[in-house]
């Protein structure tokens, strides 16, 4: 085995920098120091054997002068040594040494102190000599009667280790370790004793639990655990025994221990399907939910509860646990109220929606409520999301969501409001029979609307949809409110004029005195006081929105007076009224255009808007029936049409979902026998506990042997030529923040290479764990090296190195072999994700490291190219289907991911076809890749560069 198989029990820092001390000066501090220099030694005489050196003439000193010492300290370090110190002569026989050792030993574990016993039986886990062990047999067994715990529970660990490795020396530890646990009373030792029983001899380990199945919920929690997992096993592997423990794991479900009922709960849910066993796990998940305050707890147990809602028959049972699910909403931390509303979401029915709105309308009344917090806008918005996809799926449920969300339309935070907005959009759409209910309520909060983009976007509503007199002469109210007294150019100037005589009035006041703290007269000016200005304090939204040059939003009131107008004159019959509300309109639009003009406000108005506003002018000057369609019917049918776009494209992936869960038997399915089933077949019959440690240690074959693409071969990476001296082949294994690298090390020659070391440098984000210790291999030998490196971001990296070594018997220099580079692929970390449109503009807004790629490509079709990339850079394409669908030799695509370490990836492709070139003609532009940190932006782009060109057979 090498040194990355082994346990690894002894961890010690090394200093670099110190200078190695000298065989002689380090006897002599062994054999004539004091305590404290021969520590000190004795920690030098470690380091220096586990860096490689050889030191066989300081073996004796040792045994002599120091291992007579009672120092609690030497004798700590004294364990360390004997563990790594080699043991065995070249020929691999015991050194005459080691008797003596072996006799202070005897002596240490019949110590009347504790802590000497315990810590010797801990160093004979460790020891894999036979010979050293058999004499010290009679003193570990009796440890087993010794008055302390400590020793008890090491003596048992010492046992067990030994019975594993050398069932020769102790046939009987089964009996003899059964006999101690019944009589037993201390929970550590009853703990180890019996884990030693599940994995020596389950059946005595049955027994006894049959014994005491009734007090299991009495015991300690850390053998209420080695209890689960035994009974896991056992029904694991004999399912008939199911009826006989399932009893226990229900009682331990009640246990006081969060560790055992969670470990309960997940036994319980792969033991049963049955409703009461999935209903009974899942409260205890939520209790545990609930109760802990660590939020990765409330994570991890949570992507349990998302995992039992993945079984169709399990959905149902979670169905009625909503309300339990959503007391999970009282934690703070974001990310757990994230996940819990998106179960909530997924298990929403008929039979609860009701009262998950009430639940959620709270939470949001509760957001208006609390001081300002980061994280609460973001609630507040994941909140009107939800209520949004209540609504939408029942839409019974939306005459109770909307008073409540639209009066978050004032709110100063805009991501939330703008949420509402959308969502209101969709109602006042899709539900003909709330439309007054929502005009009533957007007439209400209108005034108190603060940001423009949602006031553009109230208008929008209000123009589309007032259809009755009095609603359009309420519209008509609240604009001319909202912009104060018109013409608004003249109006500012007698403000101006005005407040600049008040200000010379104040200039001409007597200067007012103050008397400072000394008690001395300060004199202050009226003029140089500052003081807000009334002005800014007392004008109205949308007046103050155009003298902040933010004229879009005037282009938005034209459109929305037209539409209102054009319906008014279809509405009213009186020609008289009809041409005062036109002219009206005209009106506003016209001293909104000379505002513009002016030089009042801070900017001027933009070309785009002057356009807009006079050819709402024009259209209203006009009343033309083709205009009419335009502005009153052609606007609503592309809304409609959009929503009805996105419906079924959100039916639709609703559909796929459903029928991954479905689990759809055909007549003619071949019929699995648990005992017939091959390894790599087994799903939900694979031992958890084995997997999940396989899954720690990063062991991961399984899911790959199932694989065959994702095989080992193909992660083989040649590292030498064939004919080099030794050849070399790396495994890559990228198990998320580590890279394990397997690599074969073949002697190709007739001489014995010693000190065969394979030495390894990294560049980019990556760094070697551990340095691979030496070899040596015969003639035509082989050997498995092992070597970890540590990654930390995401970005590519190079593992570079080569291998040295001696030829036994040559008088030589040493021996190198330059090894190949190993580059890390940027994929293995990065995996698609998707967010909305405003997410995605936000980050790409924020982001600063932008890499612009040129498309230099020799595939001809744009969907094709599109498609080429997103399987080349495992990003996800958030465009919708229909929006690339068809054929204009322009396509425009937006692209995202995330890496392991949560960091984002934007990509904008913008591609086109130069149809002047002629049907064969490349497809041409730009990628745009935006990302937090440089290293991503700069690798994604030579990722990109890399695969642009499709292979040519």
């Amino acid at each position: 085995m090498t040194a990355a198989e082994n346990v690894c029990y002894t961890l010690i820092n090394v200093t670099s920098d110190s200078e190695p001390p000298s065989e002689v000066s380090l006897k002599t501090d062994l054999e004539k120091g004091e305590i404290k220099a021969k520590t000190e030694a004795l920690k030098k005489v470690i380091i220096m054997i586990l860096n490689g050196e050889k030191l066989p003439g300081l073996l004796m000193t040792i045994i002599r002068f120091v291992l007579p010492l009672q120092d609690h300290t030497i004798k700590k370090l004294l364990l360390v040594f004997w563990e790594i110190v080699p043991k065995t002569t070249p020929d691999g026989k015991l050194l005459q040494e080691m008797i003596l050792v072996c006799d202070a030993y005897r002596k240490d574990l019949q110590h009347p102190n504790e802590f000497i016993r315990g810590s010797t039986l801990r160093f004979l886990c460790k020891l894999k000599e036979s010979e050293l062990l058999e004499p010290l047999m009679p003193a570990i067994r009796a440890c087993l009667e010794h008055r302390h715990s400590y020793v008890r529970r090491n003596a048992v660990l010492a046992i067990y280790t030994i019975y594993r490795n050398f069932e020769h020396l102790i046939p009987d530890a089964p009996e003899l370790i059964h006999d101690f646990l019944v009589n037993e009373k201390d929970a550590s030792c009853k703990r180890n004793a019996f884990m030693m029983l599940i994995h020596a001899d389950q059946e005595r380990a049955l027994d006894y639990l049959s014994t005491c199945i009734d007090q299991v919920h009495t015991f300690g929690d850390i053998l209420q655990l080695v209890i689960v997992e035994l009974i896991y096993k056992v029904c694991h592997a004999n399912p008939s025994e199911r009826a006989r423990f399932i009893r226990c794991i229900y009682n331990l479900l009640q246990s006081s221990s969060p560790a055992v009922k969670y470990e309960a709960a997940g036994t319980l849910v792969t033991l049963s399907s049955a409703p009461t066993a999935i209903k009974a796990a899942a409260q205890c998940y939520i209790d545990l939910i609930i109760k802990e305050s660590d939020n990765n707890v409330k994570l991890i147990v949570l992507d349990r509860l998302i995992e039992l809602k993945e079984h169709p028959t399990h959905e149902r049972v979670l169905q009625d646990l909503v309300m339990d699910i959503l007391r999970v909403l009282g934690t703070p931390d974001l990310e757990v109220r994230k996940k819990t509303l998106h179960l909530a979401l997924d298990l929403v029915s008929s039979r609860n929606v009701e009262e998950l709105v009430i639940v959620l309308k709270k939470e949001v009344i509760k957001t208006n409520n609390v001081t300002e917090h980061e994280d609460t806008d973001k609630y507040r918005q994941l909140l009107v999301r939800t209520l949004h996809f209540c609504s939408v799926r029942f839409p019974d449920m939306a005459a109770n969501v909307i008073p409540v969300l639209m009066e978050f339309l004032s709110d100063t935070n805009e991501a939330a409001a703008a949420d509402v907005l959308e969502f209101v959009r969709e109602a006042i759409q899709r539900f003909d029979n709330l439309r007054p209910l929502i005009i009533e309520k957007m007439l209400e909060v209108f005034h108190a609307i603060k940001t423009v983009k949602i006031y553009r976007g109230a208008l929008w509503i209000l123009g589309e949809y007032c259809s009755t007199k009095e609603d359009i002469h309420s519209v008509m109210t609240e604009v001319r409110r909202s912009l104060g007294e018109i013409p608004i150019v003249e109006n500012e100037i007698k403000k101006e004029t005005g407040e600049l005589k008040s200000e010379d009035e104040v200039s001409a006041a007597p200067a007012q005195k103050l008397v400072t703290e000394m008690g001395t007269y300060v004199t202050q000016s009226a003029l140089s006081s500052s003081r807000p200005s009334k002005k800014d304090e007392d004008r109205p939204p949308l007046r103050g929105f155009l003298m902040d040059g933010d004229f879009y939003v005037a282009a938005s009131l034209a459109t929305t007076l037209t539409k209102v107008a054009l319906r008014y004159v279809a509405i009213v019959q009186d020609k008289k009224k009809q041409n005062s509300f036109v002219a009206e309109a005209m009106l506003i639009m016209v001293t909104v255009l000379h505002l513009g003009k002016s030089s009042l406000p801070k900017k001027p108005i933009t070309d785009d808007d002057v356009d807009r506003i006079s050819l709402c002018l024009k259209v209203l000057s006009e009343c033309s029936p083709l205009m009419n369609d335009i502005f009153n019917k052609e606007c609503r049918k592309s809304l409609s049409h959009m929503l009805t776009v996105r419906l079924e494209e959100e039916k639709l992936s609703q559909k796929k979902e459903s029928e991954k869960r479905n689990v759809t038997v055909q007549a003619d399915d071949p019929i699995s026998f648990m005992q017939l089933t091959a390894k790599n077949e087994t799903t939900s019959k694979e031992d958890q506990f084995q997997l999940s440690l396989l899954a720690a240690m990063g062991n991961t074959q399984r899911k790959e042997a199932a694989d065959p693409l994702a095989s080992k071969l193909n992660k083989v990476t040649q590292l030498t030529g064939f004919s080099d001296p030794v050849y070399a082949e790396a495994y890559v294994h990228v198990n998320q923040y580590d890279i394990v690298l397997d690599v074969l090390v073949v002697n190709q020659t007739s001489d014995t290479l010693q000190n065969c070391t394979l030495e390894l440098a990294t560049l980019g984000d990556l760094k070697l764990v551990e340095k691979p210790s030496p070899l040596t291999l015969a003639p035509h030998d082989f050997a498995n090296i092992k070597a970890n490196v540590k990654v930390a971001s995401t970005e590519n990296g190079i593992i570079f190195g080569n291998i040295v070594y001696d030829v036994s018997g040559a008088a030589s220099d040493r021996n190198c072999v330059v090894l190949s580079d190993i580059h890390i692929d940027i994929m293995d970390y990065i995996q698609p994700a998707s967010c909305t449109d405003a997410e995605f503009r936000q980050m790409w807004a924020e982001f600063e490291w932008e890499n612009k790629v040129t498309v230099n490509t020799n595939i001809t079709d744009l969907n094709e190219y599109l498609q080429h990339i997103l399987k080349s850079t495992n990003m996800k394409c958030l465009t919708p289907e229909k929006a690339l669908s068809g054929f204009c030799g322009f396509m425009a695509a937006n692209l995202y991911a995330r890496s392991i370490f949560g960091e984002d990836a934007l990509a904008n492709v913008s591609i086109e076809k130069p149809i002047h070139l002629g049907p064969d003609a490349p497809v041409n532009g730009h990628i745009r890749i935006r990302a937090k940190s440089q290293g991503m932006a700069l690798s994604l782009g030579d990722k990109i560069n890399l695969s642009q060109k499709k292979a040519t057979l």
